[in-house]
């Protein structure tokens, strides 16, 4: 089963009568270096862009609005038989009818990656990382102005994505049995382990079959690590190979100034410019025609390579989480969380078989361009302060991703008047529509084109059309289920109601 069936599977059980509507765009594999930038040699890697966006109408004449929508980068590591899954983004823009359906979309979403029997790569080991910052909105613009929208709280939010992560392993377990061993591990910067785990069951405090470790999982053995193969797991390994390099992530950002930290005090030192030659390649024949711009070159790089590996040498694991307290982004004045689970196939050794290249691109997949050329416009071309402007931008954007499958066909341009006079003339809005990509010519080096230490990709990228908009991308689903019971006030935090009785007061008797 694609993934697009699969949420619309786990959607046709919510409570409601209502229609959804789903996208689901899943990019080809491409090459990708940085995910583990600092390790030496880098394990090949291959990068998958994954953009969810669900609308829903209240009744068959109501317009579709948007309403969740969830970003996720999927990267695969075939030395290892591993593959990471980084949950970027999740919003809602507050207008889907109760309950939310973004809950059941992010549980289906990762149990469709961690279940050995629906996962479309074939690894043993699945890592799931997240960070957890509450923001009032992500991927839908000004989204957080609707009075209907209510962002989680700091700690609501680590609860929230904790009690998510359990129901995955509880689900995951019921359907694997003992095929799966998993691990799941949270920590809250600055917060002892009493303190995490007493805040985050005040919250939820169901109770749950799954068990937490509070703290990393950079130190266990049960479940290998993506970025350490066999060859060098018996070995002294760094940061750098260990915890992976995500965009928009803290844990990336402390480990570049780690990297590129020269002084022992802590200071980054500028590096010591060169005097500028003229590099003529002079190819010597008693050496063999070598390139003297290229061997300088290299020597450069591994003497960059030299430097940036001695210092993540020198912090410790326990001492970089240690320090992650004091980052900015954890003492911002609001709780955060950092959430991996981990999930490993345990099954008998089988024959080897001969499998697909991990480029290769499946059925379904569309290009990475396509993806990003969406995103760009959701991010900066609509905007969801009402249901008016979120009717609007949904309905355009649902066409352009469908124009886009069709071949870039040009469609109607749509209109909203705003103002208008007493002449009857309007003032049309700006109409929003997605522009060809434009690649920017790349920046010279020294006179010359840098080099990219990325071969190009034998795969041509999938080209897209309406049979695969059909097939792989678009799908409705009609729900018409009982409504959920309505909680009364007393059982709206789970709490016995308590009447609070007022005192009063003595009179004084008269003089």
């Amino acid at each position: 089963m694609h993934l697009r069936d699969t949420l619309l599977a786990s959607l046709a059980k919510l409570a409601g009568t209502r229609e959804f509507h789903l996208h689901v765009l899943v990019s080809s594999p491409r090459k990708h270096t940085n995910l583990y930038p600092f390790a030496f040699p880098r394990p090949k890697t291959y990068l998958q862009n994954i953009l969810i966006l669900l609308s829903e109408q209240a009744t068959p004449d109501a317009p579709r609005l948007f309403v969740s929508a969830i970003e996720v980068f999927v990267y695969h590591i075939p030395s290892t038989s591993s593959a990471v899954v980084y949950v970027s983004k999740v919003d809602s823009t507050g207008q889907a009818t109760a309950p939310s359906p973004t809950p059941t979309l992010v549980n289906a979403l990762v149990l469709y990656y961690v279940n050995p029997a629906t996962r479309p790569l074939s690894v043993d080991h699945v890592w799931v990382h997240l960070f957890a910052r509450a923001q009032s909105q992500y991927l839908f613009p000004n989204s957080a102005d609707f009075a209907g929208k209510r962002p989680l709280t700091d700690m609501k939010l680590c609860a929230w994505w904790k009690h998510q992560l359990s129901s995955v392993a509880e689900e995951l377990h019921s359907q694997a049995g003992d095929t799966v061993r998993t691990r799941l591990y949270y920590l809250l910067p600055g917060m002892g382990e009493l303190e995490a785990s007493c805040s985050l069951e005040r919250i939820y405090s169901a109770s749950s079959s799954v068990s937490w470790v509070y703290g990393h999982p950079y130190s266990q053995t049960d479940v290998p690590l993506p970025g350490v193969s066999s060859r060098n797991a018996s070995g002294t390994t760094h940061l750098g190979q260990i915890i992976p390099w995500f965009d928009d992530d803290p844990k990336a950002r402390f480990i570049d100034e780690i990297a590129y930290t020269t002084e022992a005090e802590g200071v980054k030192s500028p590096e010591r410019k060169r005097a500028r030659v003229d590099r003529v390649a002079v190819k010597s024949s008693e050496e063999g025609g070598e390139d003297h711009a290229d061997a300088d070159r290299k020597d450069t790089h591994n003497q960059k390579e030299e430097q940036t590996t001695r210092a993540l040498k020198k912090v410790s694991v326990s001492e970089f989480w240690e320090r992650m307290s004091f980052r900015q982004e954890c003492i911002a004045g609001a709780v955060t969380g950092f959430f991996v689970m981990a999930v490993s196939s345990i099954s008998l050794p089988s024959l080897p078989r001969s499998e697909p290249s991990p480029l290769a691109p499946q059925p379904g997949q569309v290009s990475p361009h396509l993806i990003k050329r969406v995103l760009t416009s959701l991010m900066n071309g609509h905007e969801f302060p009402s249901v008016e402007r979120a009717a609007w931008s949904t309905k355009v954007l649902e066409e352009s991703i469908k124009g886009l499958c069709d071949g870039l066909r040009p469609g109607p341009v749509v209109n909203v008047s705003t103002n208008s006079d007493s002449s009857g003339r309007r003032t049309p809005e700006r109409s929003v529509t997605l522009g060809p990509p434009q690649t920017p010519p790349p920046r010279l080096v020294g006179g010359k084109y840098p080099i990219v230490d990325i071969s190009p990709n034998p795969f041509p990228e999938p080209i897209t059309s309406l049979e695969t908009y059909h097939s792989y991308i678009y799908g409705a689903l009609s729900v018409s289920n009982p409504e959920l019971p309505r909680k009364t006030v007393a059982e709206d935090d789970g709490k016995p109601k308590v009447t609070v009785l007022t005192v009063r007061r003595k009179k004084r008797a008269k003089p």
